[in-house]
C-alpha cells in the first residue's frame, strides 16, 4: 500500500464539509460541530445549498464556489450524491475525503456496489485517497 496522499488526511492545510447542517443530532450537524470546536487551524469550509451559515460559519452552495480547494473533503450526504461529488472535488485538486454517509457496498443491494464502484471510479483518475463509506472518520 502506498503513503500518497495520506498527509491529506493527518495534516489537512483546509477541509470542506460536505452535508453541514443546522437540524439537531443530524449527522451534518454532528460533524460540523466536531470540526469547528475540534481546534483545526485551517479554513473549514461547510457545504450546504440550502443554509447561508452552519454554526456562525459562512456556508457555500456546492464545491465550485469554495474559495480555495480543500486537501481534504468530509461528505455526509445521500449516497447517491457521493460519486459526483467525489467526482468535483478531484477536478478541484482535492486530495482525501472521508465518506461518513451509508447505502453503498455494506448494503445488501446491487445499487449500493454499483454507487461504490462509481465513487471510486471518479476518485482513480486524480489518485485521491477515500476512507469509507459509511465510517466514522479517522480517530
Amino acid at each position: 500500500m502506498s503513503v500518497r496522499n495520506l498527509e491529506a488526511f493527518f495534516r489537512p492545510n483546509s477541509i470542506a464539509l460536505i452535508g453541514a447542517r443546522k437540524v439537531p443530532h443530524s449527522v451534518g450537524a454532528v460533524m460540523a460541530a466536531n470540526l469547528l470546536s475540534g481546534g483545526f487551524n485551517g479554513p473549514i469550509m461547510p457545504v450546504n445549498p440550502r443554509h447561508r451559515s452552519v454554526n456562525g460559519v459562512l456556508t457555500y452552495p456546492d464545491v465550485k464556489s469554495l474559495p480555495v480547494s480543500p486537501d481534504l473533503a468530509v461528505i455526509c450526504t445521500p449516497p447517491e450524491t457521493v460519486p459526483g461529488l467525489i467526482a468535483e472535488l478531484a477536478q478541484r485538486g482535492t486530495k482525501a475525503a472521508i465518506v461518513v454517509t451509508a447505502g453503498f457496498s455494506e448494503s445488501t443491494n446491487e445499487a449500493g456496489h454499483k454507487l461504490e464502484r462509481e465513487m471510486l471510479a471518479a476518485a482513480r483518475p486524480s489518485l485521491m485517497r477515500i476512507v469509507g463509506p459509511n465510517c466514522l472518520g479517522i480517530l
